[in-house]
């Protein structure tokens, strides 16, 4: 059986998800404020300087996208 493992210079290289859990955490910050601007009346999102338009937008727009 051949063990596919990712080395270098006979050394097993070290494998970190800290970038990945990094991104993960970004994307679902980005999925629920969306979401709750999603919920949010006329009245409030001119409180926050947005129009009804504008927020909808926002919401369309995949969570992998700033």
């Amino acid at each position: 059986m051949s063990d596919i493992s990712l080395t270098r210079y006979g050394r097993r290289a070290p494998i970190s998800i800290e970038p990945i859990r990094a991104l993960a955490t970004v994307w679902f910050q980005r999925h629920r404020q969306r979401a709750a601007l999603a919920c949010l009346d006329d009245r409030l999102l001119a409180d926050v300087g947005l129009s009804r338009a504008t927020a909808r937008g926002e919401c369309r727009k995949p969570f992998w996208h700033a």
